[in-house]
């Protein structure tokens, strides 16, 4: 399930204190809450998506994993053949693989791969193409920590080094523009696409279809889009449609 054979749009249903939020620029208290996590798959699968982005805001923050519960009614619900990828507050291999037995096709390593990056290779040689790597960068470097702590590290080049580890994927998020409903940033998901020949999961700043269309232009695989499509922006079909169409 790393690959993506055409072109996605992802609704995100990232989850905070077991209701679903949507933060802004990343900042905790900023977000905007839109009810039951299991409700808000439902609408979604209705709706059309392939895939689930599910995100433990409170475990990316914790360092642990908090709200296993209510992400584990959306697994246990979900269809077999809806796509699942998790991150937030996993940290080790041994729990990432416990997660990939109950049914997730991909986890989502951002703090953990950062700190000790073997883990990616260690979760890949048993679960081959399930590891996300997340590189969340705020002007222009890799932030970890639920986007409170700098390392340093280009995006572009941290990319392709996880791509010689084993990463099945990247998740791209501009923090910068997170949650703002201000639009992307095209050049940097370019540059992180240009470094790397497995799949880069564009996320942060979706405001219109338009932007959709603009970060497959710049190569990216797929494309998380969550407080758009929460505040009615445009509709998951829509943007399915106009990328397509691109």
């Amino acid at each position: 399930m790393s690959d993506f054979p055409e072109f996605e749009v992802i609704p995100a249903v990232d989850v905070q204190d077991g209701e679903v939020v949507q933060l802004v620029g990343g900042e905790r208290g900023t977000g905007k809450r839109y009810g039951d996590p299991v409700e808000a798959a439902d609408r979604w699968i209705e709706a059309g998506a392939e895939t689930l982005h599910l995100v433990d805001l409170d475990g990316a923050f914790e360092g642990e994993r908090v709200n296993a519960a209510a992400i584990g009614s959306v697994v246990e619900h979900v269809p077999e053949a809806v796509g699942l990828q998790l991150g937030g507050g996993i940290r080790e291999a041994e729990g990432a693989r416990d997660l990939l037995d109950l049914g997730l096709d991909r986890v989502i390593l951002g703090t953990a791969a950062i700190e000790t990056p073997e883990i990616v290779a260690d979760i890949d040689g048993t679960h081959p193409g399930s590891v996300v790597v997340s590189l969340d960068a705020k002007d222009g470097e890799v932030v970890v920590s639920g986007w409170t702590e700098g390392t340093g590290l280009d995006p572009a080049a941290a990319a392709a080094r996880y791509e010689e580890l084993g990463a099945g994927a990247i998740l791209f998020t501009n923090v910068d523009v997170e949650g703002q409903l201000e639009g992307i940033d095209r050049e940097a998901v370019a540059s992180v696409a240009d470094a790397v020949d497995i799949p880069v999961i564009a996320s942060g700043g979706v405001a219109t279809v338009d932007d959709v269309v603009d970060l497959k232009a710049a190569g990216a695989a797929a494309v998380v889009v969550g407080t758009a499509l929460y505040e009615g922006r445009f509709t998951l079909r829509e943007a399915q449609a106009a990328a397509d169409d691109a």
